[in-house]
């Protein structure tokens, strides 16, 4: 008679949060609910690899033209269909993002499209913007605010400086030194690093140098977090952007492997971000 009480009171409450719903958004939660319950699943294995990952953030998928957006209950353990909203955008295959959505109270929302529930390695990347939702909670406007990259930006309107900023990748003396960088960090010779970070400052104007910075740590930090979660998973490590030419994926191996050394050289630095930016905007090498 419980056991029949229990089952009721689920297809009640699966009843209730089905009313109102369109055909579309109901066909959306049928199709990944247990692709979305997976996250939950894999957090379990993950979650002591750092503070960050002990929270889940909203997930919403673009598909057709609109965002179709799941939020956890607490209460419940499980993501559950929050709402949904036309994009401005076409989505192309592949969007892996952390942005606030205007139509959930400006939230920080993984989003992604469809396939990443594919394989082992999107989950991954999810828990990867996860970490840019952690650091847009931990004091990301406020570190942004102090840049002149930034005000420059903002001033112009640029609010794609992110992926747009014009840094000399390809001038000689920069590819030398990043180089010899990177190998110093891959190498743990934190000598050798400090060394490399003194002539970065020195070389590059005040916007670039910011710049660099700024993606190392953003991006070095949810790469850095992110191969941790591919170690424990059985994966192979993501070392993308290393090859020449540079980019500013370059930054982001750069960044993970600087910040690893970091975080060596001082523990506290792991959980608190802000100072970790200060540290590695200062160039020097505790």
């Amino acid at each position: 008679m419980r056991r029949f009480l229990f089952i009721f009171c689920i297809l009640l409450i699966l009843s209730i949060c089905l009313m109102g719903q369109t055909d579309q958004e109901a066909t959306i939660i049928k199709k990944y609910d247990s692709s979305l319950q997976k996250i939950i699943d894999i957090q379990k294995k993950i979650h002591r690899l750092h503070p960050f990952l002990k929270k889940l953030y909203p997930v919403a998928i673009l598909e057709e033209g609109s965002f179709y957006l799941f939020d956890i209950n607490l209460s419940q353990n499980r993501y559950e269909f929050a709402k949904s909203a036309p994009s401005s955008f076409e989505a192309q295959q592949g969007l892996r993002a952390a942005f606030p959505l205007d139509f959930y109270d400006n939230k920080t929302t993984c989003v992604v499209t469809g396939e990443v529930f594919d394989d082992l390695s999107g989950y991954v990347l999810i828990f990867h913007e996860f970490i840019h939702c952690a650091q847009a909670e931990n004091g990301e406007q406020e570190l942004k605010s102090e840049l002149g990259v930034v005000q420059k930006a903002m001033a112009e309107k640029n609010y794609r400086w992110e992926l747009e900023h014009s840094f000399p990748y390809e001038d000689n003396d920069f590819v030398d030194i990043y180089s010899v960088f990177l190998e110093k960090a891959a190498a743990k010779d934190a000598e050798g690093v400090g060394r490399c970070r003194i002539f970065l400052k020195e070389m590059l104007n005040t916007h670039d140098y910011e710049y660099l910075v700024w993606q190392e740590w953003k991006e070095g930090f949810a790469r850095m977090i992110e191969n941790r979660i591919r170690t424990r998973l059985g994966l192979e490590e993501n070392q993308g952007g290393i090859e020449k030419p540079f980019t500013r994926v370059t930054f982001y191996q750069g960044g993970a492997l600087f910040i690893s050394i970091l975080i060596s050289q001082d523990k506290k630095l792991e959980s608190d971000i802000k100072a970790l930016f200060h540290y590695m905007l200062s160039g020097i090498v505790p």
